[in-house]
Parts: C-alpha cells; structure tokens; sequence
C-alpha cells in the first residue's frame, strides 16, 4: 500500500512539474513572438512617420461651418466664483451630439482646465484636467481649488478629435 501511495505522489509531483514548465516555456514562446512582432514592427514603420500612417486609416476630419463657434454661457474673464464651479456650455452653426458617432455639423464639450484649446484633429485627452462631456452635456459643475484657473473649452467630433481652436473658448476665472 506505502509502495502505491509513493508512486502516486512522485507521479503527481512529475506531472505537475511538467505542467509548470510548459507553462513557463509556452510563457517563454509567446514573450518571444512578441518581441519579433514588434520587431517587425518597428522595421515595417522605420523612416515612416507612425502617426502619418494611422491617421491615413482615420476617418477624415469633418468640416467645421465658418460662423460656428463655442462660448461660456454663464461665465466671462475675470470673474469671481465659488466652486463647485457652475459651467454652461454655448454653441452655435453646430449641434450637440454624444460621443460615438461621426455626423457632420456635431460634436460634444470638453472642458481643459488650466491648458489651451486642443490644435484640430488631435484627440482630447481624458484625465483630471481634460473633463469629456460625450454624453452630449450642455452644462457641468467642477470642483476646483481656490485660486486663479483658465477654463479652455473646446469641442470635438464624435471620436473626441478636437475642431481645433475655432472651436474653443477661454476664460480665467478666480475661485474664492
């Protein structure tokens, strides 16, 4: 009976060793055709400009009428608030739409808090100081700290690329 249980364990030990290691090599075999990916990669775009050639498989920029523009509402350079900050977004020549979907004559607010207006084409980042509004919002509160901040918002296409600064406005507010 001990000779069996014996042999039950070192077989048990053997497959499981077997079972690790071909997870370690099978682990091993995929870093490596990874890194030849990227290899290849890197050859196939070496002297290319990367960004050149993604923006070729991009959706072209939609056209933005000549008289559109954004504007704050409810707020005007230099004045004096209390956060939570109350902000109404104004637009005019384009409409509302949520983020998604690419139709010409829409787009969506963003709000860039202490930065300048997003140049035309480039995607709006998403972080704490660059607040999408995709769900087609036309007014927001933000929190921020007390002190003087610059509110820059700019509008963008469905896929959140920027219209550029003919489609921004800025304002430097004081938070009390």
């Amino acid at each position: 009976m001990k000779k069996i249980g014996l042999f039950a364990t070192v077989i048990a030990a053997a497959f499981f060793m077997t079972a690790c290691g071909g997870a370690e090599n099978k682990s091993e075999e995929n870093n490596e055709a990874k890194e030849e990916v990227s290899h290849e990669d890197h050859a196939d775009h070496e002297g290319h400009d990367m960004h050149d050639e993604k923006s070729s498989n991009e959706p072209e920029l939609l056209n933005v009428p000549a008289d559109a523009r954004v504007f704050f509402k409810n707020l005007q350079s230099g004045d004096a608030v209390k956060s939570p900050v109350k902000i109404e977004f104004g637009v005019e020549g384009m409409d509302v739409k949520p983020a998604g979907e690419l139709v010409e004559g829409t787009g969506h607010h963003h709000i860039v808090i202490d930065g300048e207006f997003i140049p035309a084409g480039t995607v709006v980042p998403a972080d704490s100081l660059n607040i999408h509004y995709g769900n087609g919002q036309t007014e927001a509160e933000i929190e921020l700290p007390k002190g003087e901040h610059t509110l820059t918002m700019q509008f963008a296409d469905g896929i959140h690329r920027s219209y550029g600064e003919q489609m921004s406005a800025t304002v430097v507010i004081n938070v009390e």
